[in-house]
Order: C-alpha cells, then sequence, then structure tokens
C-alpha cells in the first residue's frame, strides 16, 4: 500500500463546513465515483451498491425534501437548529445517495440458500466500504463530505422525486462541497488496545 494511500485515509473527515464552490471538473468527480463503484469489493463479486450523483437544483431538492419531512416531526421550538444542519449539507456542491440493490440479495439468497441469512449484511458491509472508498477519494480531490442517515425519513419522497428503482434501498445520504474549516486533530484511542496479536 502507498504512503498516499494512508495518507487520504487519515485526511478524511467529516466536514460540516462546506461550500457550493465547484474544486474540480465533474470529469474528476465521475471518475471517483465510478472507481468506487467499479473495484470496491463484494461478497460473491455481487456487485449491488448503487449510487446517485445529485447536482445542481436536484441537489437542492433532496435537501428541502429532507427540511419537510423533518418539519412533520420535530418540535416547533427545536426546527431552527435542525434547519441550520439541513442547510449546512444543502450549502455544498452536491449529495451522493448510497443504496443497495435488494433484487441483487434475493438473487444471492436463492441461489446460495446456505447463506440466506447472510447476504444482507455482506450487502451493508460492502455499502460501508463503498462510502470509505468515495469518502476518501472525495477528500483526495479536494472536497470535505459527511455521511448522513435520513433513510426511512426521506426514502419514498427520494423515489418518487428522482424516479428510483424500486429495487434500491436507500443507505446513506453524504454531501459534499469545498472544505471551509481546517482540518481538526483527532484523538485516537491506543491501538494496542483494540488489537490483539497472536503470532
Amino acid at each position: 500500500m502507498s504512503k498516499d494511500f494512508f495518507e487520504a485515509l487519515m485526511e478524511r473527515r467529516s466536514d460540516y463546513g462546506i461550500s457550493s464552490q465547484e474544486v474540480v471538473p465533474y470529469e474528476k468527480l465521475r471518475e471517483v465515483i465510478d472507481f468506487g463503484v467499479k473495484h470496491t469489493p463484494t461478497a460473491f463479486n455481487s456487485q449491488g451498491g448503487r449510487v446517485a450523483l445529485l447536482l445542481g437544483e436536484h441537489h437542492d431538492k433532496l435537501w428541502d425534501i429532507t427540511l419537510e419531512q423533518l418539519r412533520k416531526i420535530v418540535p416547533a421550538d427545536k426546527f431552527e437548529e435542525t434547519n441550520k444542519k439541513i442547510q449546512s449539507f444543502k450549502a455544498g456542491f452536491g449529495t451522493i445517495l448510497f443504496f443497495d440493490d435488494e433484487s441483487v440479495v434475493k438473487g444471492l439468497q436463492e441461489s446460495f440458500p446456505i447463506f440466506k441469512d447472510n447476504f444482507p449484511t455482506w450487502a451493508q458491509q460492502a455499502n460501508g466500504m463503498l462510502q470509505l472508498v468515495i469518502w476518501t477519494g472525495l477528500r483526495q480531490i479536494g472536497y470535505g463530505a459527511s455521511l448522513q442517515h435520513y433513510n426511512e425519513l426521506i426514502e419514498d419522497a427520494v423515489r418518487e422525486s428522482f424516479s428510483i428503482e424500486p429495487s434500491w434501498k436507500m443507505v446513506a445520504q453524504m454531501p459534499f462541497g469545498k472544505p471551509g474549516t481546517e482540518m481538526k486533530e483527532k484523538a485516537f484511542e491506543p491501538v494496542d488496545k483494540r488489537i490483539v496479536v497472536y503470532k
């Protein structure tokens, strides 16, 4: 593994101070997303991860949908704080939506019934790796991002608004944009407490 790989992982952070300024050409952004979708490993090479890239008015629409859904459940005296949080995501350049194609999972369950109960877990694990690959890639090309989970709250409205396939199950949302704050130092537990070695 190259030094660049480790550096990219270390520089990946949750960045909430993003702006809508374009950092790299669209083609470079697509390179990162395409690479992640193509090369992130999946159980049985199932390739069930799905991504929707929302830019411009589509990105704005997503966070408008989210805000309206939150308005239904957040108490009025708490809503201003919620609104500020959503506006910070909307202030970014775009959002990546992550999905799992449940038709892929069901197909694997039918083909390999002995592993039936494992495939949903393995799909989630693969999607987590996909999120990390793309998140790290975004940071490497100059974008900051964070990972959000408004899944059940917005999934139906998003599916209808963006014509998302019925079999695509929403997993996460990743708003991204030009970072507006310096990367903060991160606290770490000693690795010796987290790793055991037998040799």
